[in-house]
């Protein structure tokens, strides 16, 4: 019998395997990480201490939200001010999650 992961609402199945991927290297990332003490935003991933952060941009080949131009729009602003903040900002899709590209890329960049 096969098992069938689990998602939480809200969740998108990159974010699930990002997560997976996280595990196996023996990271822990916060998740759904608040960066802006003015702002609701929030960060899928977060290393607070270094300053990382990780986007898994999900319905990018569905013209999900964050392709709209407001969504799209809203993401520049909040990608904007972490930058701004000294953020290091990180953005993949779930395709480049699956394939490995987005852990290789963070633990380049985190070790």
């Amino acid at each position: 019998m096969s098992r069938v992961p689990i998602r939480l609402p809200g969740r998108s199945g990159g974010e699930d395997t990002f997560a997976e991927h996280c595990q196996i290297y023996g990271m822990t990332p916060q998740r759904e990480y608040v960066f802006h003490p003015g702002r609701r935003w929030r960060f899928d991933f977060a290393w607070p201490e270094e300053k990382i952060a990780v986007e898994i941009e999900g319905g990018t080949f569905q013209n999900g939200r964050h392709q709209r131009p407001l969504g799209f729009e809203n993401d520049c602003r909040k990608y904007n001010a972490a930058v701004l903040d000294g953020w290091k900002v990180l953005r993949f899709t779930t395709r480049m999650v699956t394939s490995g590209a987005a852990i290789n890329d963070v633990l380049s960049l985190l070790l």
